[in-house]
C-alpha cells in the first residue's frame, strides 16, 4: 500500500470529522466521529465475514431476507459464528452501508432513532459471551440527542446523516489484510485531535515519536512478545506501537481510569485488528484500584506515560501493598511519579524491560523520591538508563521530561547510561518533536550502550553513588559548549577603522549642511 494510499484515507477522514468542528470541542467531535468509524468498521467486518460463510450458498449477506423462517434461520447460524469469532453480530438491516443509504434519502431519511438502537444492539449482540466485557459501554460517548448537534432533531439527523454518508463512500480496503491502512489513518486522526485538544491531550496521547522510542527500546533484542503492558494506557497507542516492533505480541493489557479513553483504546484495539481474547484493558484508577485480573500477572515489556507529577491518595494502607511496602517510603501525595515506577517494577518480568516517560524531576527531588530512587537503584539494581528528552515535546505541557529504562535481570549491572537527547528537536508549530534521526540516534546510542562526548555517559555505579544518587543528566553528561575565543587586537582595528569610516561620512554630512544653510548635528 502506498503512501499516498494512506494520506489521502486520512485526509479524507479529517475532512469528514471537520464537519463536525463548528458543533463542539475537539475532544467532543472526537468522540463522534471516531465511533461513527469504528461502526463502518465493525459493518463491514462483518458484511466481509458472512460472505465468506455464504460463498458456497451462493448469496451474499445483504441478500438475505429477514422476515422469512429461512432468512432467519440463516442469521442464527451466522450470529453463532460471528459471536464466537468477531465477539459481535449485526444484522443486514444494520449494516452501515443501509443506515447511510436511508439517510440519504430525499424522505423517509430518519435514522436517528435507528442508529441509536443499532449501536445498543452491537454491544446486546456480545451479552453472556467471552466478549462481553470489550464491548460493554463502547457507544456510551456518542449521545444522538445532543443539543450540540443541532437545535431540533431533524438538524440532529441532517448533520448525522451528512456524515454518514461520506464515510460510506470512503473505501476502508478491508480486504487488503497485509496493510492497516485504516488502523494507521485512525492513529493520525488521534493525532489530529490531540494537536487540538490543548492539555486534555496528555489524557489520550503520546507524540508518535516518543512511542517509537519507548517501543523500540523494550523490543531491544527480540522478535516476538509474550505479552505487553501498559498501567496508564490511554488511547491504546502506546501499547500498538510495541506491536509494530516485533513479529507478534501475544497478549495486551492495561490499565485506563477516564471512561471516554477506555473507550477509544478498546476501539482502537480492535480497529487495529487485535483479536478481543488478546487484548485486557480495565477501567479503573492504577494507583489506588489496580486491577486485580492482573495482580499475579508478570510482563515481558511495560511502556507508560503516566500523568505528569499526579495526586493520589499516599494513604497509610499502601504501605502493606506489595508494590510499595519493600521501599519503606511511600510517593508523596502531589507527586505520584515513582509511584506508577514501582507499580511498574512489580509487574516486570525476569528479563524484561520497562520503559517509562516522566517529568525530570524525578531525577533529582529528595525526601520519599530521594530514598526511593536509592533503593531502585542501590537495594534493587534495577535502572539500566536514563534519557532526557527535549522540552515542550507533550501536548499540554511545556515541561522538559525524561524516559528511565528499568531492567530486573540487566546485562550491565556496573552501571547506568545516561543520554541527553534534549538538543534533538524539529520545531512543528508550537511544538518540538523528534526527527526519525533523533529517534534511530537514541536508540542505537542504547542499544550499543555508547559514551559520546557531549550525548551519552556510560556512568559506573560508584560514580552514581558519589553524587548521592542524583541522576541529573548534567552531572553525567557534559555538554558544555566553550565560546569561540575573542581576537582582541583584531576587535581592536576593526573599531580603528570604523571610527575611520564614521569620521568620513560625518565630513559628508557637514557639506550637505553647509550647502543647506543649517546646523550640522554634531
Amino acid at each position: 500500500m502506498s503512501d499516498d494510499t494512506k494520506k489521502a484515507l486520512q485526509t479524507q477522514l479529517w475532512n469528514i470529522a471537520n464537519t463536525l468542528r463548528g458543533k463542539m470541542g475537539a475532544d467532543e467531535f472526537r468522540d463522534y466521529i471516531l465511533g461513527f468509524i469504528f461502526y463502518k468498521y465493525l459493518s463491514e467486518r462483518m458484511h466481509l465475514f458472512a460472505d465468506e460463510i455464504l460463498k458456497h450458498d451462493g448469496i451474499t449477506f445483504d441478500a438475505i431476507d429477514e422476515s422469512t423462517a429461512e432468512g432467519q434461520a440463516m442469521l442464527a447460524a451466522i450470529q453463532e459464528n460471528s459471536v464466537g469469532r468477531l465477539g459481535y453480530f449485526l444484522k443486514p438491516s444494520e449494516l452501515f452501508s443501509k443506515v447511510a443509504a436511508k439517510g440519504a434519502q430525499k424522505s423517509d431519511n430518519f435514522i436517528l432513532e435507528e442508529l441509536g438502537a443499532i449501536l445498543k444492539h452491537i454491544e446486546g449482540s456480545t451479552m453472556g459471551h467471552d466478549s462481553e466485557e470489550d464491548f460493554e459501554g463502547l457507544f456510551e460517548d456518542l449521545d444522538l440527542g445532543s443539543s450540540k448537534l443541532g437545535k431540533s432533531e431533524n438538524a440532529k439527523n441532517e448533520l448525522i446523516a451528512k456524515v454518514l454518508v461520506h464515510l460510506d463512500q470512503i473505501d476502508f480496503r478491508l480486504v487488503d489484510t497485509e496493510a492497516d491502512v485504516l488502523g494507521d489513518a485512525y492513529e493520525y486522526l488521534i493525532g489530529q485531535f490531540a494537536s487540538g485538544a490543548g492539555k486534555k491531550a496528555g489524557e489520550f496521547y503520546t507524540p508518535q515519536e516518543v512511542s517509537t522510542v519507548l517501543a523500540k527500546i523494550v523490543t531491544t533484542g527480540k522478535t516476538s512478545l509474550k505479552n505487553v503492558y501498559d498501567p496508564t494506557c490511554g488511547s491504546g497507542s502506546l501499547l500498538l506501537r510495541v506491536a509494530k516492533e516485533v513479529e507478534d505480541v501475544g497478549s495486551f493489557y492495561g490499565q485506563e481510569m477516564n471512561p471516554t479513553t477506555y473507550n477509544l483504546a478498546r476501539m482502537n484495539m480492535i480497529l487495529h485488528g487485535v483479536h478481543y481474547r488478546r487484548f485486557d484493558l480495565r477501567n479503573e484508577d492504577t494507583l489506588e484500584h489496580p486491577a486485580p485480573e492482573h495482580a499475579d500477572l508478570r510482563f515481558e515489556a511495560i511502556v507508560a506515560n503516566p500523568p505528569f507529577s499526579a495526586q493520589w491518595s499516599a494513604s497509610a494502607i499502601h504501605e502493606n501493598d506489595e508494590r510499595f511496602s519493600a521501599y519503606g517510603k511511600l510517593a508523596p501525595k502531589t507527586k505520584a511519579d515513582f509511584a506508577f515506577v514501582q507499580h511498574m517494577a512489580h509487574h516486570l518480568d525476569s528479563g524484561a524491560t520497562m520503559a517509562c516517560v516522566l517529568p525530570h524531576g524525578v531525577l533529582f527531588r529528595g525526601a520519599a523520591e530521594g530514598h526511593i530512587r536509592r533503593y531502585l537503584i542501590e537495594d534493587c539494581n534495577w535502572l539500566d538508563a536514563v534519557i532526557g528528552l527535549p522540552a515542550n515535546i507533550f501536548y499540554g505541557t511545556g515541561i522538559p521530561t525524561c524516559i528511565l529504562v528499568l531492567k530486573k535481570q540487566r546485562e550491565n549491572p556496573d552501571d547506568i547510561l545516561f543520554i541527553d537527547a534534549s538538543q534533538g528537536f524539529t520545531k512543528e508549530g508550537n511544538q518540538n518533536a523528534l526527527k526519525p534521526e533523533d529517534i534511530e540516534r537514541i536508540v542505537s546510542t542504547y542499544r550499543n550502550r555508547e559514551t559520546i562526548e557531549k550525548f551519552s555517559h556510560v556512568a559506573e555505579l560508584s560514580e552514581v553513588e558519589e553524587n548521592d544518587y542524583n541522576l541529573n543528566i548534567p552531572r553525567y553528561v557534559d555538554t558544555f559548549e566553550e565560546e569561540e575565543q575573542v581576537d582582541l587586537a583584531e576587535v581592536s582595528e576593526k573599531l580603528v577603522t570604523l571610527e575611520k569610516e564614521m569620521g568620513e561620512t560625518d565630513k559628508v554630512i557637514a557639506g550637505f549642511c553647509e550647502e543647506l544653510g543649517i546646523k550640522a548635528p554634531f
